[in-house]
């Protein structure tokens, strides 16, 4: 399989158990990357829930997600992305999540459900 990104929202559900998360098999797993980006918003939210940063940081790696470092390629992206998903609220760390996947021609897997009225030109897999 190829790369695959994962949003913030689709790696929580496989840390916490949540509702979708049996959508993200193994082989899924295997193939998938996150931003940088995304990855600290994990972070931020186990961090927030009580774990120590260096657990937390752990956890964040746990499902075995690549790390892709957010670029310049990536930021102009995410800003350009402004244009057509304004009007659905997304954050910069959507935007981020969104412009990986774009800049690498890969589906990507999330839990919110916004996301299935986006037309940016890669096949986004909501997973509940």
């Amino acid at each position: 399989m190829n790369e695959v990104v994962l949003d913030a929202s689709a790696i929580l559900a496989v840390l916490f158990n949540e509702r979708g998360a049996e959508n993200l098999t193994a082989e899924i797993l295997g193939a998938a990357v996150a931003s940088t980006v995304n990855l600290a918003e994990v972070q931020t939210k186990l961090v927030k829930m009580g774990r120590s940063p260096a657990d937390a940081w752990v956890d964040t790696f746990s499902l075995g997600t690549s790390a892709e470092s957010y670029t310049s390629e990536h930021a102009k992206i995410a800003g350009d992305l402004i244009t057509t998903t304004e009007k659905y609220g997304l954050s910069l760390g959507d935007r981020s999540c969104l412009a990986l996947a774009i800049a690498l021609k890969a589906p990507v897997y999330t839990t919110e459900q916004l996301w299935r009225n986006l037309k940016v030109g890669i096949p986004i897999h909501v997973i509940r």
